[in-house]
């Protein structure tokens, strides 16, 4: 494991203290790794979550025929196109 390499201050008050104590020593852990631990994988769960897309079935059909057929850039992405090419000069 590598060395921490920043600080993270928390306040807890008796009670909550007195909790994550105890479920350290039943994890046979610190009480800081406990925290640690117990943060890490609650904000994974978290960002996992929020960065997942869940679509229903009619939403999935439209996407996947979406994607399945052929690519046709729109008027803007077009323009965009040729003056890419009229710029950019190739070696």
């Amino acid at each position: 494991m590598a060395a921490p390499t920043a600080r993270f201050d928390l306040k807890l008050d008796s009670s909550e203290k007195k909790i994550v104590e105890r479920a350290a020593a039943l994890m046979g852990t610190t009480m800081a790794g406990f925290v640690r631990a117990a943060a890490k994988e609650k904000a994974q769960l978290l960002l996992e979550r929020e960065t997942r897309v869940v679509l229903g079935e009619q939403d999935f059909a439209r996407f996947a025929a979406a994607i399945s057929g052929p690519f046709e850039p729109n008027a803007p992405l077009s323009q965009a196109l040729k003056e890419a090419r009229r710029k950019v000069r190739r070696a």
